[in-house]
């Protein structure tokens, strides 16, 4: 734990696929405290999950494990701290491989890694169902008993006293599974402040200062609906640093000399992304009351949020499930001008006649016209009459898999056997992919938090 008043904790990556130099750039070209990575979202963990099914040491993000092998000298020498998701279905194999990588870059004896496990709880559904535990799934309220030979990946989400555990405990780097986003942003802050488990005000704070961390430079003016004509540089835009103080409050900034940009527009806009009832942002340590959040323009490129209040945590946690639910495959033709919308319709309609005479039925076929109603619907009102050409896309979902692999056969023929000036069919028959569907529950904590585990290992 440290006394410092103030740190600054930058975020490098927003997703599993974000920009592999954010991190080394972050690391590099300013002054940092902690790294914080985000790489899991709900289907991430299903991927992750079957990955490790083929080969007992994936399970993992394994573009961390490079990344690591490049900056954890720099981390170590500068006294950045890292804190990461990236272990998703096997943290301790993450962490092996993070250490490997360590020794190669000649840090045996000066670097540590942290572990934290015990979200899992995959191999534990049977028994906690058996007990009484339903797992209903808070959107249908089904019990979970209903998928529960489907299952493929079962994760609680985390939160933030494991890692802190670990920091105190001395790690370079922390690796966790299913931790929540924020947690990897507010750990930092309850690890070098020494916040008690029960300031909820600094914490909920922290809670925001995470939300905002977590999707990377979407926060610093990336995927900017009210700021994207005006972000200067997005070529080398900067990831946002999170400038946090001992009472709770703090800056949204980043590094001087990169492109993008933080004002209050763009940091509101991303306060606003998965929001659901602004009074209750409930994460695993505190429930963070967004409506009390107040931002200032506090020069360029730099945003001071203050004034957030929260609340004690639930006695629940919530639990990401994934389950197979069938096969889907889409296939797309375009279609040119003249006609193209005409010709298009056309060719849907022969599809699903000859689909039809086959006998194979689907759960749903959708059809969407691309360049003119595939993203606003019927909203798109008519389309004009001139349009230069248009993407015909058709999907189909069904527990049939051989519905699903007729229908991929059907889609080529209509080259010849339809309607005319079709292009775009290069790459083969669309392929059959399994449906993993999400099954959100909640569980009591009791049941989770026993079976975290904290390790420090060093290099």
């Amino acid at each position: 734990m440290s006394n410092r008043d103030t740190i600054r904790i930058a975020s490098g990556q927003g997703f599993w696929g974000d920009r592999l130099q954010a991190p080394v750039e972050q690391v590099r070209r300013g002054p940092i405290d902690y790294l914080m990575l985000d790489y899991l979202a709900e289907v991430t963990m299903s991927i992750m999950q079957k990955q490790r099914s083929r080969d007992p040491a994936q399970g993992y993000a394994r573009d961390f494990v490079p990344l690591m092998g490049e900056i954890l000298e720099d981390c170590v020498e500068k006294d950045i701290r890292v804190v990461a998701n990236a272990g998703g279905v096997n943290a301790d194999g993450c962490a092996e491989a993070v250490l490997t990588e360590a020794r190669r870059a000649g840090l045996m004896g000066s670097a540590k890694v942290g572990v934290v496990s015990g979200d899992d709880i995959m191999d534990r559904l049977e028994e906690l169902v058996e007990s009484g535990h339903e797992l209903r799934n808070m959107e249908t309220g089904a019990p979970l008993s209903d998928v529960l030979s489907k299952i493929q990946s079962a994760n609680a989400y985390i939160g933030a006293r494991p890692i802190v555990d670990a920091l105190n405990r001395g790690a370079h780097v922390v690796i966790t599974g299913r931790s929540t986003d924020t947690a990897l942003t507010y750990a930092p802050m309850m690890h070098a402040f020494g916040w008690a488990l029960d300031d909820w005000d600094r914490i909920a704070a922290g809670v925001v200062a995470g939300h905002i961390n977590e999707c990377g430079a979407q926060a610093s003016g990336g995927n900017s609906i009210v700021a994207w004509k005006d972000v200067p540089d997005l070529a080398d835009v900067g990831y946002p640093i999170i400038e946090a103080h001992s009472d709770g409050t703090f800056i949204v900034t980043k590094h001087d000399g990169t492109g993008g940009l933080i004002n209050r527009a763009v940091v509101a806009e991303q306060i606003l992304y998965e929001m659901g009832d602004p009074r209750e942002y409930i994460t695993p340590d505190v429930v963070a009351d967004f409506t009390t959040i107040h931002l200032d323009d506090a020069g360029p490129d730099r945003v001071r949020v203050h004034g957030v209040k929260g609340r004690k945590a639930t006695d629940m946690l919530k639990v990401s499930i994934s389950y197979s639910a069938g096969y889907k495959a889409v296939g797309t033709l375009v279609y040119a001008w003249p006609d193209c919308i005409e010709k298009a319709r056309m060719a849907d309609r022969i599809l699903r006649e000859r689909l039809d005479r086959m006998g194979a039925t689907f759960d749903e076929v959708r059809t969407e016209l691309v360049g003119w109603n595939s993203t606003h619907g019927h909203l798109a009102g008519e389309p004009p009459a001139d349009l230069p050409e248009i993407e015909l896309r058709v999907a189909v979902r069904s527990t049939d898999k051989a519905a699903v692999e007729a229908f991929t056969r059907e889609i080529a023929p209509l080259i010849l056997t339809g309607p005319p000036s079709v292009t775009g069919f290069a790459g083969g028959r669309p392929r059959v992919q399994d449906i993993v569907a999400y099954w959100p529950a909640l569980i009591d904590r009791t049941q989770i938090e026993p079976h975290l585990r904290v390790e420090v290992r060093e290099a």
